[in-house]
């Protein structure tokens, strides 16, 4: 027995409209050709559309299996003439060459009412843990859905892959580069953890650390990354704006919420640094809501550090926006799309925080970060560093989680939405312990 899909998807560019045409040379579309042209955030987005594609109803634990029909892959899989049952096959190939890697593949993660933690605060508080996921942090899910992608519609040459990282996101991309023997490049800053390095090296990674110049603006990493891409390196990364299929994997993070909670959250709260996580789940809940599978929306809460909050900066600059114009936040938010310097720039010194895991000096994926927060009620927030302290001490005494500092750094963003009066007693909040303490 099967049930009809009745969504197709389609590729198209959130700031200009373009759309990826069916019969088309472009074998990589991770981001709009016509980034650059202009001060517009191009950046690949799905729609979905009418049209019957059956898929086999499933609880598989795998999530690339349970979800397919929503990813990019599973699509150009279609078109190409893939049957479902070889796509799945597909999947799970890759998953034990994943395994063999890093000791388990991709399994749903524990998302959980934290009792403790929640009775300490007087909420009903739910964690989704991700410390245990491939590679220790839910960024292995981002590039997944990007391996798989590229698993099926590449033929012949292989062109290296690249990344920006200083940490989970470099290990996750060197894990399943290595589970496919392809060539990786990671960029990292020169501070980067020791045990992080020996360990991208063991996995086969070409490490290239990038100090900082001065004068020049930005993640000397991301200018390293660039540079790669122009190369001929393809975009293995963790930031929308640079591969717009790395939000489809995250997005399975919240499917898996909405098929354990039993009613919807008031609140969830999310750790930001380049924002791709924030942009996967404010996209999902509102496809969600949309496709009328939530009755409303939680309030999409971020967190960053007073190292750094390009977000909140942006944030404050949209407000303010409205009001010495007068016009609507929809208005507003049109207005940033095609504006984004005016809105988003690197952050002038170089940030430092003990949740070094959300200092990127750009919030890249700011723009879906800041619709979700706009269209849900939620606000930007900014944890000075001893609350991120107090946070990771109260996450893994009450839950017994091995969470880090960035990964429990949401955390501290419920304690100061909380302070503020935002949050309030007995109401249903949602965290994600996104990474696994690695000293």
């Amino acid at each position: 027995m099967t049930a009809a899909v009745d969504r197709a998807l389609r590729l198209v560019c959130s700031g200009c409209g373009w759309t990826l045409p069916d019969t088309d040379g472009v074998r990589h579309p991770f981001r709009c050709p016509n980034v650059g042209s202009d001060d517009a955030d191009h950046i690949i987005t799905r729609q979905f559309d009418a049209r019957g594609v059956l898929v086999p109803p499933n609880d598989d634990p795998n999530p690339f299996v349970r979800y397919r029909a929503s990813f990019t892959a599973w699509h150009a899989a279609q078109d190409l003439g893939m049957a479902d049952a070889a796509y799945v096959d597909l999947v799970r190939v890759l998953d034990e060459r994943v395994a063999a890697v890093d000791g388990h593949g991709f399994r749903a993660t524990p998302f959980m009412r934290a009792r403790a933690l929640g009775e300490h605060l007087d909420l009903d508080l739910w964690v989704k843990d991700e410390t245990g996921n491939v590679a220790g942090s839910h960024k292995s899910r981002h590039l997944f859905g990007i391996l798989l992608y590229l698993a099926v519609t590449e033929q012949g040459d292989q062109p290296p892959l690249a990344i920006a990282s200083c940490g989970n996101a470099a290990l996750a991309a060197a894990v399943l580069a290595r589970a496919v023997e392809r060539a990786l490049t990671v960029f990292v800053p020169p501070h980067a953890d020791a045990s992080v390095l020996e360990r991208l090296h063991a996995l086969g990674a070409r490490v290239v650390p990038c100090p900082r110049v001065a004068g020049r603006m930005g993640d000397p990493c991301v200018h390293g990354f660039h540079n790669a891409l122009r190369a001929g390196a393809l975009p293995f990364c963790v930031q929308g704006s640079e591969n717009g299929l790395t939000i489809e994997g995250g997005e399975t993070l919240v499917e898996e919420i909405l098929a354990v909670g039993d009613s919807p959250f008031d609140h969830l709260v999310v750790q930001v640094g380049g924002g791709a996580l924030a942009s996967s789940c404010a996209q999902a809940f509102a496809r969600a809501a949309a496709d009328g599978r939530l009755s409303r929306l939680p309030r999409l809460h971020t967190v960053q550090t007073e190292g750094a909050w390009p977000l909140r900066r942006a944030w404050g600059l949209w407000q303010e926006r409205q009001r010495h114009t007068g016009v609507s936040p929809e208005e507003a938010l049109r207005y940033a799309s095609t504006h984004r310097a005016e809105f988003m720039w690197p952050w002038a010194e170089e940030p430092r925080s003990v949740a070094e895991g959300i200092l990127d000096d750009e919030t890249y994926d700011w723009l879906a970060v800041l619709r979700g927060m706009a269209e849900s009620g939620g606000v930007p927030v900014v944890a000075d560093e001893a609350t991120l302290e107090e946070a990771h001490d109260l996450a893994v005494a009450h839950t017994g989680v091995a969470v880090s500092h960035t990964g429990s750094a949401g955390l501290a963003g419920l304690l100061r939405l909380q302070r503020d009066g935002v949050i309030k007693a007995g109401e249903r909040v949602a965290l994600v312990f996104s990474g696994v303490e690695r000293r």
